[in-house]
Order: C-alpha cells, then sequence, then structure tokens
C-alpha cells in the first residue's frame, strides 16, 4: 500500500511539473508573439520623406469600440469605420516641425462623413504645416463635399480622370411617422418647453412644423456660405464661383461630353486630373524613392498612425512641475450611468471632471464637447462637476465640436469661455418628454386592460390609455426642467432669465449667429480653446496637454503601442486560430440599408420614452 501511495505521489508530482512546463511553454510562446509584433512599433523614420494620411471611415472625435476588435475588423479585410480626428490633427503639427519630413500626401477615397467643425480643425493643423515652408498634395478618385474641404487646404490637387467634384449643398430631411402611427392606431404623447424644441416631431406630426423649418433654414445657410466661403479661399476663387459650378454641373457635364473631371480642372477646382502613379511619381519628385524598394514609384513615406507613437511618448515626458492643461472629450448621446467610448455617460463623466479638480498637474480645464445632449439626469450629473471644478478656481474653458446643443449645451454653460466654431450647431435649450401608448391597438385585436388601483398613478402602463393626472404631472416636470435650464444659461452666461428665454425655446444656432447673442463667447479651433486655458493658468510657452481620459485595461494600453503592421498580424494570428464564425460581423442586405434612417429613429423614440423623464436632446444635423 505505501509502494502505491509513493507511486501515485510520484506520479501527480510528475504531472504538476509537466503542467507547470506546458504553462511556461505557453508564457514563452505568448510573449515571443508579442515581442515579434513590438519590433515594428518603432519604424525608422525616412532621411526626407512625406507623411501619408489616409482617414477611413467617419471622423471623429472620440472612438467606438475596442482596439482589438478594431483590428480583427481590419485583418478581415473591412475597411475601418473611424478614424480619429486628434491622431490626425497631432501628426500633422508634429510634422511640421519635423525635418525628417517634408511633404504631406492627403488620400480621400476612403474618408466618409465629417463635420465642418471637425474639418476646420484638420484645415487649421494642414495651415501650420504648410506655414512650414513644407508641400501638402491632395489626391482622390472623386471629391464629394467634405472630402474636397480637405483636398482644399493642399497646394496641389490631383483628381483621377474618371473622377468628379460633387457639392451637394446642405440639408435636412427627416421620416415622419405620424400617419403611419394612426394606422397602427399608437398614440405618441409628446411634452415640450421650447417653441423650436422639435426632436420628437416626427412622431406626432407628417411633415416639418412652421418653427422647425425656420430654424433649420437659418443654420445651413449659415453652413453653406461658410463652406463656400472657405474653399473658394483656399482656391483663389470667389463664392460665387462655387454657387456657378453646382448650378452649372448638369449643363457643364453633358456639354462637356460627361468628362466631369475636366469640367473641375476647367473651374479652378483641381490643380490636374491625374491617375494614382502619377501622383506617386510627383511624391517621388518631392521625397525620393525609398531605397529598399525595386519600385521607382514607391516614394519615401510613413504612415500616421505609425508616426503618432513617437509623438505621444514624448508628449507624456514634458509633464512636470510646470503643470499642465488637461484634457477632456465628451462626445456622443448623454446617457445615464457609465458609458464606453462614443458615448457620454453621466457617472464617468463625472468622474473625470473630479479626477482633474484633484490632479495638481492639470492647471486649467478645456471640455471638448461634441453633443447633441441627452439625459437631463445625466446633464445635471455632468453640470454640477463643471461647477465644481469652476469654484476650485481653475480655469475652464469649452470648445465645441459640430453639435454642442441641448445637454451639450447644459454641460457649458458654467465655462469661464466658450470657444465655438462658426459651424458648431449650438443652443436648442429646450426640453422634452415623449411617451407612447399603444391601446387603441391593442384593443383592434381584441384585448382590453381593466382593473382597479388606490391613485391615478396606479398601473401605469404603455397598454392603457394616457391619464389626465400623469398628463398634467409630465408636462409640469418638463416646464420644471426647462426653467432649471434657463437658470443654468443665465447663470453661466451672466444674462436674466428672460433674456436666455428669448434666445432658448429650443432654438439651434450655427456658432457665426450664437456669437452676437452672447451663447459663445468667439469662434475658434480647439487650439485656440487651448492657449487660452493656458494663458488664464499663466503657463509658459509648450505647455504640454494632458488628456484625462477613462482608464483603460492593459490589454488595450498594449496594443496601444503597436505599429499598423504589428497589429495586423496580431490579429491575423487571432483570426487563425478563432473557431469559424466567431469576430465575423453579418451584413444587412443592401435594400435593408435604406431603411437604417427609419431604424435609428425608432430606436432613439424608444430609448427616451424608456427613460421616462425629460429630455434635453437636439436632432438637429445638417448632412
Amino acid at each position: 500500500m505505501q509502494f502505491l501511495i509513493r507511486f501515485l505521489k510520484r506520479f501527480w508530482h510528475g504531472l504538476d511539473v509537466l503542467r507547470r512546463v506546458l504553462h511556461l511553454l505557453l508564457l514563452l510562446l505568448f510573449f515571443g508573439l508579442i515581442f515579434a509584433a513590438m519590433r515594428g512599433t518603432t519604424p525608422p523614420l525616412p532621411g526626407r520623406g512625406a507623411l501619408v494620411i489616409r482617414p477611413e471611415g467617419e471622423i471623429v472625435e472620440q472612438l467606438s469600440g475596442e482596439p482589438f476588435e478594431r483590428a480583427l475588423s481590419e485583418a478581415q479585410g473591412q475597411q475601418a469605420p473611424q478614424t480619429l480626428l486628434w491622431d490626425l490633427t497631432d501628426a500633422i503639427r508634429a510634422a511640421a516641425k519635423d525635418e525628417h519630413v517634408s511633404a504631406l500626401l492627403i488620400d480621400t477615397d476612403k474618408m466618409e462623413s465629417v463635420g465642418q467643425a471637425r474639418l476646420e480643425e484638420l484645415a487649421a493643423a494642414i495651415a501650420d504645416f504648410r506655414a512650414a515652408n513644407k508641400k501638402v498634395v491632395a489626391y482622390g478618385q472623386r471629391f464629394e463635399q467634405s472630402q474636397y474641404y480637405l483636398a482644399a487646404q493642399a497646394d496641389e490637387i490631383y483628381l483621377d480622370p474618371l473622377g468628379l467634384v460633387l457639392f451637394s449643398g446642405y440639408g435636412r430631411y427627416a421620416p415622419y411617422f405620424k400617419e403611419a402611427l394612426d394606422r397602427l392606431s399608437i398614440d405618441v404623447h409628446l411634452y415640450r418647453a421650447g417653441r423650436f424644441k422639435s426632436a420628437a416631431e416626427p412622431f406626432v406630426r407628417k411633415d416639418m412644423s412652421a418653427e422647425d423649418r425656420e430654424e433649420t433654414q437659418a443654420y445651413i445657410q449659415a453652413l453653406w456660405k461658410t463652406y463656400r466661403t472657405v474653399v473658394a479661399k483656399a482656391r483663389s476663387l470667389k463664392p460665387e464661383d462655387i454657387t456657378h459650378y453646382v448650378d452649372s454641373l448638369a449643363a457643364g457635364g453633358k456639354a462637356n461630353g460627361g468628362d466631369l473631371a475636366l469640367l473641375a480642372k476647367n473651374a479652378g477646382l483641381v490643380t490636374d486630373v491625374r491617375t494614382p502613379q502619377q501622383v506617386a511619381q510627383r511624391m517621388v519628385e518631392l521625397v525620393g524613392v525609398e531605397s529598399k524598394s525595386e519600385d521607382p514609384l514607391a516614394f519615401r513615406q510613413i504612415r500616421y498612425r505609425d508616426y503618432l507613437r513617437t509623438i505621444r511618448t514624448k508628449e507624456k515626458l514634458k509633464i512636470g512641475d510646470g503643470g499642465a492643461v488637461g484634457v477632456i472629450f465628451a462626445s456622443g448621446e448623454i446617457l445615464d450611468g457609465r458609458q464606453p467610448a462614443g458615448a457620454i455617460g453621466g457617472e464617468n463623466t463625472a468622474e473625470l471632471l473630479r479626477r482633474a479638480r484633484l490632479d495638481k498637474e492639470v492647471k486649467a480645464l478645456v471640455l471638448r464637447i461634441d453633443s447633441p445632449g441627452g439625459s437631463v439626469t445625466a446633464s445635471e450629473e455632468i453640470y454640477r462637476e463643471v461647477v465644481a471644478f469652476k469654484e476650485s478656481g481653475k480655469p475652464l474653458i469649452v470648445s465645441m465640436g459640430d453639435l454642442a446643443a441641448s445637454g451639450g449645451y447644459y454641460i457649458a454653460a458654467p465655462a469661464d469661455e466658450i470657444i465655438a466654431s462658426p459651424n458648431t450647431l449650438t443652443g436648442s435649450i429646450g426640453v422634452f418628454g415623449v411617451l407612447p401608448t399603444v391601446d387603441r391597438a391593442i384593443g383592434k385585436l381584441g384585448v382590453n386592460i381593466d382593473g382597479i388601483g388606490t391613485t391615478p398613478y396606479s398601473g401605469l402602463s404603455p397598454l392603457r390609455p394616457m391619464s389626465p393626472a400623469v398628463d398634467q404631472l409630465l408636462q409640469s416636470g418638463v416646464a420644471h426642467n426647462y426653467e432649471i435650464f434657463l437658470s443654468h444659461v443665465a447663470s453661466g452666461r451672466n444674462k436674466t432669465r428672460d433674456e436666455v428665454d428669448r434666445i432658448a425655446q429650443g432654438r439651434v444656432w450655427a456658432g457665426s449667429d450664437a456669437l452676437p447673442i452672447g451663447l459663445v463667447d468667439r469662434v475658434g479651433t480647439y487650439r485656440d480653446a487651448l492657449e487660452s486655458a493656458a494663458t488664464r493658468a499663466h503657463l509658459p510657452a509648450g505647455y504640454p496637454v494632458k488628456r484625462i481620459e477613462t482608464d483603460r485595461g492593459f490589454v488595450d494600453r498594449l496594443l496601444n503601442g503597436f505599429s499598423d503592421e504589428s497589429m495586423d498580424s496580431m490579429a491575423r494570428m487571432a483570426l487563425a486560430v478563432m473557431p469559424r464564425g466567431v469576430g465575423g460581423v453579418a451584413l444587412d442586405p443592401q435594400w435593408l440599408l435604406a431603411l437604417q434612417p427609419v431604424s435609428v429613429e425608432v430606436q432613439r423614440l424608444q430609448r427616451y420614452a424608456r427613460a421616462r423623464q425629460p429630455v434635453a436632446y437636439c436632432f438637429c444635423r445638417a448632412d
């Protein structure tokens, strides 16, 4: 028996040793893969090369989703759905001061939607690059409105021979559901404070209201005027030349035998019509041929995401006893609780403000807002921390992106200074609540709800008709929240309640129109906000910028240090060992994609109906 016990002990010990050896081998393999990937994280800069900017998808102020998920999608050959605006501007501005970078190539072919305020930030960075006497070249197979705005900032613009330049202007068209809801016997009860607060009108009307039409006409005309002015100036043209090109595009194309690329060249919108190979040859002329390549068209270059890693590392080392300007990015809808990147969570955004207030390195703060608003309770939670930060004595500057309206303005109001783009959509100081009831719909199916309760508020349900007492209660609650909103703005902007009410009423204003009525202090860029914060905090030139962000996990921080090539390699390795179907994305049939705007509006209605509370949200946009 003892022999058997000793044998089993030795056998168990042997298994344990084998287990440890296997674990060690797996760890060595894992870190070997990481080491192999990280060997490419410091790509050598060319002796004299070009920085290449190829934005993919929507240019955003905060990325949504997880880094590794994005890498997996790219490894599967899918285009990145988003590009971070600040990655582009940081890379361009650093390259302007870098002796190794002598040119900038902007390729807009994979770039999709981006608002005009974000384009202004890019234009300002490109202007810094050109000011350093460095050449900027832009190329596109075709230039639509946003793409052309970016390309127009270049010294040389090249359009593919099969391409065109298309300005669509600005418009706002929305689906209206009133007749459909009536046919389904669904009643939508809308409660609002503000004559122009049209956010939920698509569910109670079959067309645009006069008030909504008035405010929309005003801000889209302001956007279009600014767009034409900026791109015309960049190309040494007049705004009227852009208008004439748009008005005569169809006739001019026909007269020109359908050669729309040549039409754009003759109009002075592009420098020349060239193929990608001809553009590559032009870049070779500017920066030379890559020494390790046999391709005579392979010019010396570095991709902006690889270039960024070195920049960001150096920036972190600059923060010392002298202090820094803190930055918090608040991008997306304002929602209750904790929210991931791409949305503004009341709880985690308040935490970031609290961290900035208590951080001794942060001497001033820029709160960058790009939001249509959302939950009133979440907005109030953030607002209170904004007030606490201001009361700490540290300067607080708000920088507005494409959209800082309704709840987005709610959290901006206490700032020492509000800086907006001329094209920021802001204001929309108003509140609404929405609640659908389906008692008539289920009644047609033969379903009836009956019972008894102790108060008028017992048994609240969308399956029952709206109670007059509840109806009155909801409207009074919305009116009360509107008064709170007015008082916050009046306090922050040094106005009376009635002065704010006259410019509020839920009305949306373009930044250029918000300036004379006192909703913003001046028009400018994110960089202007940083400079203002640093000046108010008496920071010296060359002050560092510290981004106050939600703590990222180990994997996120690790992957953030990899080069594009390394991320791609690791993602492909992961795909190779994944079970079939894991990580895949199911795409809707193309005919369903056309219904996406309708789906988005219905989901938004459901979200705010479920909230059962007033909402400070702006459905304003300009496409």
